[in-house]
């Protein structure tokens, strides 16, 4: 006797690695603490730690990014899913296993995903548990920079596109090379795709710079945590606690901006190289630049894409834009 299986098909998972490099990271952090003003770039706050400490920040009450995001996508979700149609190949840049990328599988049900990431261990974990989740789903992990163009597998070519970078993370671009990222988006999507991100928007200053320094001193921790990285990885000699975090807004070029303070002077070997710091300098750490609606759209129509949905919260604090190749 037979009986029927009641489990769907399960979806094809591959792994495609396109061997990014990453350069040769010990120059480029010497070049940064050489450099007038010294800097360190952000990608060095997410070892393990950092990453653990980041998702902390994200359910602080000040840090209102996330959860703005979040409740935008609950209302309107469906609204978007019906403008981008059933049967799409979504395509995430940067790989997430979070609350936002399950809500918009759940809500948008593609048949096939994409998450893209430097990382390759971190991609397959992430993309592995997501396949076992939603079984039905096609799952093409790319190891790839996604700030730079790529290519994708050729198992998706027949599918109508869509990318998602939510969290403001183009917020972390030069504004020049969120123009390039976007571009790269564009040609990604294709004629027709579409773009589903989420971009913070400018608003008084106190409300910026709490998100950013948090009364519990979390993202102090996660500023920090780019020198715990930084000796672990050069073998450097950093002492973080004698470096105070700084977090302000710049009007002028509409960003918040992270740094390092030196508490005192001090040498620091660096791969056997001496840093030298004085008290009160400043190493550049992070820069979050913020969008009016306006600005966001005039960055993006230069990438090549046109309005085709837009969502904002009643206190005008965050966007949620669905755009299309154009």
């Amino acid at each position: 006797m037979s009986r029927e299986n009641p489990r769907l098909d399960r979806g094809a998972y591959e792994f495609f690695d396109l061997q990014p490099t990453s350069g040769d990271v010990v120059s480029e952090i010497l070049a940064g603490l050489t450099s007038t003003p010294k800097r360190i770039s952000p990608k060095f706050f997410y070892d393990e730690v950092g990453s653990k400490l980041f998702e902390d920040i994200t359910r602080l009450q000040e840090y209102y990014p996330t959860r703005t995001e979040m409740a935008l996508f609950d209302a309107h979700l469906p609204e978007v899913a019906a403008q981008i149609g059933a049967g799409v190949c979504l395509i995430e840049y940067g790989s997430g296993s979070s609350l936002k990328i399950r809500k918009v599988l759940q809500s948008l049900t593609p048949r096939a995903y994409v998450p893209v990431d430097i990382s390759a261990d971190h991609l397959q974990d992430n993309a592995r548990r997501l396949h076992a989740d939603f079984p039905e789903l096609e799952v093409f992990p790319v190891c790839a920079d996604f700030t730079q163009p790529f290519t994708l597998p050729a198992r998706v070519a027949h599918y109508n596109k869509v990318g998602f970078f939510p969290g403001s993370s183009i917020g972390n671009f030069e504004p020049e090379a969120a123009l390039g990222f976007l571009q790269t988006v564009r040609e990604s999507v294709g004629d027709g795709g579409l773009l589903l991100i989420g971009v913070d928007r400018k608003k008084p200053r106190d409300i910026l710079e709490r998100a950013y320094d948090d009364a519990q001193g979390v993202t102090a921790a996660f500023n920090r945590n780019a020198l715990i990285n930084i000796n672990r990885i050069t073998g450097a000699n950093f002492d973080p606690h004698t470096f105070g975090h700084i977090a302000h807004y710049n009007d002028t070029l509409g960003c918040i901006q992270m740094f390092l303070e030196a508490r005192q002077a001090q040498r620091v070997e660096v791969a056997g190289q001496v840093i030298q710091l004085t008290a009160g300098e400043r190493i550049h750490t992070e820069n979050s630049f913020k969008y009016t609606p306006d600005e966001f759209l005039q960055l993006s129509e230069r990438a090549g894409f046109a309005q085709a949905g837009f969502w904002s919260d009643a206190n005008a604090w965050f966007s949620l834009f669905l755009m299309r190749a154009i």
